[in-house]
């Protein structure tokens, strides 16, 4: 109890979300409760609920911070890259599934809707963020490709979304494994998509 009453309002939100993060990618989604939240954390079995009345209130305070974490981790690829389209692409896929290797339960979690409060207006604002690093890496391609239009472009950021995530899921699934061996195939498999869209 002691530990409790030493926490300030905002200083035991930040304390759930960050410590449920780490519950989370120790044992999943099924795995994590409220009740043992507050029990890893120290306080009242109800005391989760002031901030959290639910676990999809907590799960979309999680993607909230997923999605910053997210976007975070592509634009720290590409600001070390040469500002060039395939470059850039590249960069970003490294950045994104990083993200999603180091993060899998989270990975997960934000793309599975239906555990997300989307009428959360937090939630909004890190979600377009994360996405608009697609439409910026899509977008360059997309004119060389002589697709600039608003549909043109549109196609091009469903071709590089839907490669760069079903790899994501490939690898934390471990379905890309080197020929003998059990590691993670880094982003030359299967597929460098730069290469293909933007070829010398």
């Amino acid at each position: 109890m002691a530990k409790q009453k030493s926490y300030h309002h905002g200083d035991l939100r930040q304390a759930l979300i960050e410590t449920g993060l780490a519950m989370l990618e120790e044992g999943g989604l099924e795995g994590l409760t409220l009740r043992k939240l507050a029990a890893r954390v120290g306080v009242s079995h109800a005391a989760p609920e002031h901030h959290f009345p639910s676990l999809r209130h907590l799960m979309t305070a999680f993607a909230v911070e997923g999605f910053r974490l997210f976007a975070a981790s592509m634009r720290s690829a590409m600001a070390a890259v040469p500002d060039d389209p395939a470059e850039q692409l590249r960069a970003a896929s490294r950045g994104y599934l990083a993200f999603a290797t180091s993060r899998p339960h989270l990975f997960r979690l934000m793309f599975t809707a239906n555990r997300l409060d989307w009428d959360d207006p937090a939630l909004g604002p890190p979600a377009n963020a994360a996405h608009a690093v697609l439409e910026e890496i899509s977008a360059p391609v997309a004119k060389r490709m002589k697709l600039d239009t608003p549909e043109g472009r549109a196609s091009v950021e469903q071709l590089v979304w839907s490669q760069i995530h079903g790899h994501a899921h490939l690898m934390i699934d471990g379905k890309l494994r080197r020929e003998g061996g059990t590691g993670y195939e880094p982003f030359a498999a299967p597929l460098d998509l730069a290469s293909v869209l933007l070829p010398e």
